[in-house]
């Protein structure tokens, strides 16, 4: 169910990218984020939280901003699998998001927010222990726009 929407954006007989498991039962930790620089069409970087047994998933045409109240633009896209927090190599050429995926930095997340109602109140608040990425961060929703978020650090 959660998976959905990724599912079917992709063939896996093409394509070496996890299909996942699509439920909590995975071993991955459940306080993980990843940063995948996504080198497609255009360059960007996947910013992703592992939350409710998947990978809460945004595209950040920038990457993240290493300065306090750099604000960047962080447009969410379809929830990965868990698995995907372990994903490097190329997704072939007429596949969805074709292009090289490499990691650019990992580690744990703490939420500062309620991880039950961040969506509704459009702000979730973490702080990041990764090898670039460290220190508290926040995520904050356009208002009546469900896919476009500014990505802060936070002083």
């Amino acid at each position: 169910m959660k998976l959905n929407a990724y599912h079917k954006r992709r063939d896996f007989k093409k394509t070496t990218e996890p299909q996942g498991a699509g439920d909590s039962s995975s071993d991955i930790a459940s306080d993980i984020f990843v940063v995948q620089k996504h080198h497609a069409r255009n360059l960007h970087y996947d910013f992703r939280l592992a939350i409710d047994g998947v990978l809460k998933s945004w595209a950040v045409p920038k990457g993240p901003g290493l300065k306090p109240a750099e604000k960047r633009l962080a447009i969410m896209t379809e929830d990965h699998p868990l698995e995907y927090a372990d994903f490097e190599g190329v997704i072939p050429e007429g596949e969805y998001g074709a292009g090289t995926v490499e990691i650019w930095d990992r580690g744990h997340f703490e939420p500062i927010s309620d991880l039950a109602t961040w969506e509704q109140k459009r702000k979730l608040e973490f702080v990041l222990h990764g090898a670039k990425l460290k220190g508290t961060w926040v995520l904050i929703g356009f208002k009546n726009d469900p896919k476009n978020w500014l990505l802060i650090k936070k002083q």
